[in-house]
């Protein structure tokens, strides 16, 4: 090998050994913000649930001790159980709607886009102003349900439908699916149209019929997409604040304060800042075990 030769093998090795610095420098400002708007809030939020930490006054070390507490909170665990049973409803519930309106707009026909655009609206809405129109719309008073259950006479006069637990959480509930299941139908939608349409048509030329072709090809297709879904609807059930909030105020009777809720209560209203860090930080932790359970149920299906 000539000396040129020599020299041109080690400037190679050298540029392959030498790090990346373009590719850092233009995942830079998405690190940056990560890092200020993520890391270093839980990172400050740990280290708050260490202390008991007042709103005004000194902190005081107390190590674990709120962690510990937490376990004795009957009030958390009424929470939990609520945000669970609460989770497990609606995220169903805006599946048994969205799938079937995924696959309603999924075809060509006419006025699809339009169909698209109307169920995807109410998406749009912002969660608060959803809430404050439907405590309008559930008004026993100036509301337009209660009135249009008795125009249709299924009740003898207007019900306060936030009045009691089971009408007001179904109501909350009717609210969630009705603002959030234009997008799970949107995430579904690129699913269904990700499909290969030579593997419906031969499922059809097969003899295969809808409901074989649902099962054995939709499905198993659309694992991907199906997870992705689910993982952001139980994670925004799990994280509900706002319409607790506003349209019931976690009543009747207390009985519908949210996790969130009660972090909001600890440390806003009690202003057990220190306690409230240490149930986020717990929070945080069933987030990601929730998670990664999913994800890897999905890696266990693909495998099989």
């Amino acid at each position: 090998m000539t000396v040129t030769g020599r020299k041109q093998t080690a400037c190679v090795r050298k540029r392959a050994q030498r790090p990346e610095w373009a590719g850092l420098l233009y995942i830079a400002p998405a690190m940056l913000l990560v890092m200020v708007f993520f890391v270093l809030p839980v990172g400050f939020t740990a280290w708050m649930s260490l202390h008991n930490w007042p709103l005004m006054g000194a902190q005081r070390w107390i190590g674990f001790n709120n962690y510990f507490r937490m376990f004795n909170d009957g009030r958390f665990v009424a929470a939990l159980n609520f945000t669970a049973y609460y989770t497990v409803i609606v995220t169903i519930l805006i599946f048994a709607v969205a799938f079937p309106l995924a696959l309603f707009v999924e075809r060509q026909r006419a006025l699809v886009s339009t169909y698209r655009t109307v169920i995807f609206l109410p998406v749009v809405v912002g969660l608060a102003s959803a809430s404050l129109l439907w405590v309008w719309l559930a008004n026993v008073d100036s509301g337009f349900i209660g009135p249009a259950l008795k125009a249709l006479g299924l009740v003898e006069k207007s019900p306060n439908l936030l009045a009691t637990f089971d009408s007001a959480f179904l109501t909350i509930c009717v609210m969630v699916v009705w603002k959030i299941a234009g997008f799970t139908m949107i995430i579904l939608l690129t699913g269904l149209q990700a499909i290969p349409a030579d593997l419906t048509e031969a499922a059809v030329v097969d003899g295969a019929n809808w409901w074989q072709r649902f099962r054995f090809l939709t499905l198993p297709l659309m694992r991907r997409t199906i997870a992705l879904a689910l993982i952001i609807s139980v994670t925004g059930s799990i994280l509900a604040f706002d319409q607790f909030y506003i349209m019931t105020s976690g009543g009747p009777q207390n009985r519908m304060i949210s996790v969130v809720y009660y972090i909001f209560n600890q440390s806003f209203v009690s202003f057990n800042l220190g306690y409230g860090a240490a149930l986020s930080i717990a929070l945080l932790a069933i987030l990601v075990v929730i998670s990664v359970v999913q994800l890897w149920l999905l890696r266990v299906g693909e495998e099989r």
